[in-house]
């Protein structure tokens, strides 16, 4: 019976998969379903390269931008439970950029009232903005990153911690802690994890999480042996999808090689097979196949995440799209069900990418969606409301 409903699961995700394609929503993706971290359902459809018919398969690689924050969040939560640091501690402590901080307000440029917070920075509560020209605090950050652009190919190209002290340095949008919004916070942690490790983020992340759960197709940079399995980024023009060798927020398009800045909140790819065991140790408590990331408890810090009320609603009038979500440590969390876009359960968390990658994890039943894609500018979209919607009827 099981075996049925799997069979019925994937022929579902594969029919929606393949008239998206069709339709050119999409260039191609892969879609798997995980339970009790095994996989019941796997598709794939369209493309890694439209113009040379390079099918999408499970080892295809895949730039993730913001779905590396999770990853970044889990990092973190190795040096909390390893006593290493206090969320509660100041950025300040470990990033000179961001002592004496300034926000800039309506009636002008005034100090910080309490220090940013590790935590802040877990719950997008910093005040520190992605580049924006709507706004000064967003306009500085514009600037950084225009910086950030005319060196990254050179050999002085900046390094994670000096964009990360170039940005503490730049106004704040609003005091820590007094409003939500979605920033550059997570670099900022990628930072912090260096300067208390000693060691690089890349090399960090290596060694407690890449390594242990066998995550071998997953890092800052894709080598030359592996660009043939790297996806290329599209976006559709007139009905047909081009390339769009696109660099943004400091990471480089092809990233063939170890790159200066290793980003916390956007510079990881990875291969759906690969975000799976992540996404697999974190439903089984912290361990995989034999490999302990992180204690039960941790896990369940870090995955019930919530923002206070006034946070909570700066969010929600800000991104429909997370209605009936809350956030913390990185990732939304389904708060309200009922509110939400998309058929879910409380406690589901996860996040997405630009490009339109994106994980869900569901403990209760210990089920996880992952999908990825390649489209300039996609989020979260229809497409993966829609493969969600077929898992939570056909699995729950």
């Amino acid at each position: 019976m099981q075996n049925e409903r799997n069979v019925s699961l994937t022929r579902k995700l594969e029919f929606v998969l393949k008239q998206a394609m069709e339709e050119k929503y999409i260039p191609g993706a892969n879609v798997m379903v995980l339970k009790d971290g095994k996989e019941v359902a796997y598709c794939e459809a369209g493309y890694a390269d439209v113009e040379n018919k390079v099918s999408i398969r499970k080892d295809t690689i895949f730039r993730m931008y913001s779905m590396s924050k999770p990853i970044t969040g889990a990092a973190v939560m190795i040096l909390m439970e390893r006593g290493l640091i206090d969320l509660a501690d100041p950025v300040s402590k470990y990033l000179p950029g961001f002592v004496n901080q300034k926000v800039a307000t309506d009636q002008g440029i005034v100090p910080v009232k309490r220090d940013m917070m590790l935590k802040d920075l877990l719950s997008m509560t910093s005040g520190l903005p992605y580049p924006d020209s709507s706004h000064l605090a967003g306009k500085e950050a514009e600037e950084v990153f225009r910086t950030v652009d005319e060196k990254l190919y050179r050999e002085d190209a900046m390094s994670t911690q000096a964009i990360v002290n170039a940005l503490g340095r730049c106004n704040l949008h609003f005091q820590p802690g007094e409003h939500w919004m979605y920033g550059t916070s997570a670099d900022v942690l990628g930072a912090v994890v260096e300067v208390v490790s000693g060691m690089r983020f890349g090399a960090f992340l290596k060694q407690e999480i890449f390594d242990p759960l066998t995550m071998k197709d997953t890092g800052f940079y894709v080598p030359e042996d592996k660009q043939d399995r790297f996806a290329k980024l599209y976006e559709n023009v007139d009905g047909n999808f081009l390339e769009s060798p696109t660099n943004n927020l400091g990471i480089q398009y092809q990233m063939k090689q170890p790159p200066a800045f290793e980003s916390g909140g956007a510079g990881l790819a990875s291969t759906i097979w690969d975000y799976s065991r992540f996404a697999a140790m974190l439903l089984n408590h912290g361990e995989f196949e034999g490999a302990r990331i992180l204690s039960p408890k941790s896990v369940e810090f870090f995955t019930n995440g919530e923002l206070m009320p006034w946070q909570q609603d700066d969010m929600w009038r800000s991104w429909e799209a997370l209605s009936g979500y809350t956030y913390g440590n990185l990732m939304r969390v389904m708060k309200n069900p009922g509110m939400a876009l998309v058929n879910g359960t409380k406690g589901e968390y996860g996040w997405d990418g630009w490009l339109g990658t994106y994980f869900g994890n569901f403990p209760e039943s210990k089920t996880a969606i992952l999908l990825m894609i390649q489209k300039k500018d996609a989020g979260t979209t229809p497409l993966t409301r829609k493969l969600r919607n077929i898992v939570m009827s056909e699995l729950f």
